[in-house]
């Protein structure tokens, strides 16, 4: 379980306890700080607060250990290296993933700038399904797909929760938070958070 208790970012202070195997998803407008609070509980921005995997703190781990608990995937995934494969540890092992989120199996040696930016998110998703995280915070996952690779990848997370992942995914379609999430947290201005079930 993912306890987070009283997070405080800017303007935002939140607490939730997030169960083994649920999915909630993360709602409001743009610049609420939905994107914020994700990066703080990964520990990837200066934050206050307790934050606890299994009741194990945050603080008591090394970031990176944490981080592969505690997987953060930006909307917009970062690239560091010219070609799709460099980028994984263990592009054979990926490729199952690869297929299933609809993209070639030859895509391996592209290069980077050859890719779009839904092919980008998939990838993007599928380097942060290789680390079989407990806990995955997806920040829009699916803003640069069409409506069937945005169904791919709500299927395979869901496939991920009901095997006991644990997902806080943020979205601005209504129809996907409430087919994606058994909560909804709306965030509002000032950092609140209003829960609701679908």
């Amino acid at each position: 379980m993912l306890t987070v208790s009283g997070l405080k970012r800017l303007q935002i202070s939140v607490s939730f306890d997030l169960q083994d195997g649920e999915c909630v998803a993360l709602q409001g407008p743009s610049g609420v700080g939905k994107t914020l609070l994700l990066r703080s509980i990964a520990d990837l921005d200066p934050n206050e607060g307790t934050v606890k995997l299994d009741g194990t703190l945050r603080e008591a781990m090394p970031a990176p250990a944490w981080r592969r608990q505690v997987t953060y995937l930006a909307a917009e995934p970062g690239w560091w290296a010219d070609i799709v494969q460099e980028h994984f540890t263990a592009w054979d092992d990926a490729l199952l993933l690869v297929k299933r989120l609809g993209l070639p199996d030859d895509c391996g040696p592209w290069p980077i700038q050859r890719l779009s930016t839904g092919e980008k998110q998939r990838l993007g998703l599928v380097r942060s399904l290789m680390l079989q995280s407990r806990v995955l915070l997806l920040d829009e996952p699916t803003s640069a797909l069409d409506s069937e690779s945005a169904a791919s990848v709500e299927y395979l997370i869901a496939e991920r929760v009901s095997n006991g992942t644990s997902v806080v995914w943020s979205t601005h379609d209504n129809a996907q938070a409430r087919r994606v999430g058994s909560r909804i947290f709306a965030m509002r201005s000032g950092g609140d958070i209003e829960e609701s079930r679908p």
